[in-house]
């Protein structure tokens, strides 16, 4: 048996999880057996160290857990370089060496936490997704994972048959925003010069600020009348911007009003933005081909399952011309699980 520390850091809060892993069987994947969980605010902490001291003790107390990991992995909302990371929205600075030593562990791993997602798909069970298409899984071909939140994550990975999978992460997210309509043509001229920039990532359209931007751009055309509940929380939140603490989340806004059907403006913008993914993700698709999966990660598609089903994000992503059948053969899931990344920073805590 071997015991491992899984953490997922993230600006807001930073989730710890004590795992057991045991012997795979049949070349299957590792089982994983959570030993002990528990959520923690980062921002209330200076350091993981402490933190990660306090989940061991707890570990110990509270549920008689007083096994000392031999290896942790932690994701983290950020980048990481050589093993170490500076959180974007987090005054921790983190190295790989100093954690392993501090925490007298034998390794450490730092990873993005898209990378983590990468390596979650291969941890995930039928009740972790949805499939939108079965396609004709390929356990040989390429694993493919986009997903939307607060930017645009893209990544690939390799199964080896026994072997921990390689995943590689990408900068996707920041490729050319590619419109396919009169209308997303229009899109795009309203953000190069909102923004006063020379070209269009296709981040800034497929991601939660994606969907703001999208309903502003229909706001400002007068594509439709704003609801005035709706109006009021999307100016307020105009209204904060610059600020570090925002009482308004308007993509959630936006999206609720969209499934509940109480806005046009909405539901106009949530089917652009659905559309816009699927797009991508079928970009993705193309330059892969992974007959292995794509699997679409991220909160924004879990949260709007109901939008993400409706035909319109499939649609897209098979919307390819001639060569529109080979993506009929991809199998498209979309992963319902939050943890995912977590679950990944378990996997490669096997690895390491």
């Amino acid at each position: 048996m071997t015991y491992l520390l899984a953490g997922d850091i993230g600006g807001t809060k930073t989730i710890l999880r004590l795992v057991q892993a045991s012997e795979p069987r049949d070349l299957g994947p590792v089982p994983l057996q959570t030993l002990f969980e528990r959520t923690y605010s980062s921002q209330a902490y200076p350091d993981l160290v402490p933190m990660v001291k306090e989940f061991l003790h707890h570990a110990k107390t509270d549920a008689g857990q007083d096994q000392a990991p031999q290896r942790a992995c932690f994701a983290i909302a950020g980048p990481v370089v050589d093993n170490t990371s500076s959180l974007t929205n987090l005054a921790w600075s983190l190295e790989g060496d100093r954690l392993r030593e501090e925490l007298e562990l034998d390794r450490v791993e730092l990873i993005n936490d898209f990378e983590a997602v990468g390596y979650g798909v291969f941890g995930l069970g039928p009740d972790d997704i949805h499939t939108l298409q079965a396609g004709e899984p390929d356990s040989h071909a390429p694993v493919a994972i986009i997903g939307a939140g607060t930017g645009l994550g893209q990544g690939f990975a390799l199964a080896l048959g026994g072997q921990p999978p390689l995943v590689f992460p990408s900068e996707g997210g920041h490729a050319d925003f590619a419109p396919r309509s009169e209308l997303e043509f229009q899109l795009m001229r309203y953000l190069l010069d909102k923004h006063q920039i020379s070209r269009v990532s296709v981040e800034r359209v497929v991601s939660g600020q994606g969907i703001v931007a999208i309903y502003q751009f229909l706001r400002d055309r007068e594509f439709a009348h704003e609801t005035p509940a709706i109006a009021e929380a999307i100016t307020t939140w105009e209204r904060q911007t610059g600020l570090s603490t925002k009482t308004v989340d308007p993509a959630a806004v936006i999206s609720q009003a969209a499934v509940d059907c109480l806005d046009r403006l909405s539901h106009k913008a949530m089917e652009i933005f659905v559309s816009a993914y699927g797009a991508e993700a079928g970009n993705l698709a193309l330059k892969l081909l992974p007959y292995g999966g794509l699997y679409v990660a991220g909160g924004i598609a879990a949260k709007n399952l109901a939008l993400m089903t409706e035909g319109i994000f499939l649609e897209a992503f098979t919307h390819k011309g001639r060569v529109s059948p080979l993506l009929d053969r991809v199998p498209v899931h979309i992963v319902l699980n939050p943890q995912v990344g977590l679950i990944g920073a378990a996997l490669k805590a096997v690895a390491i």
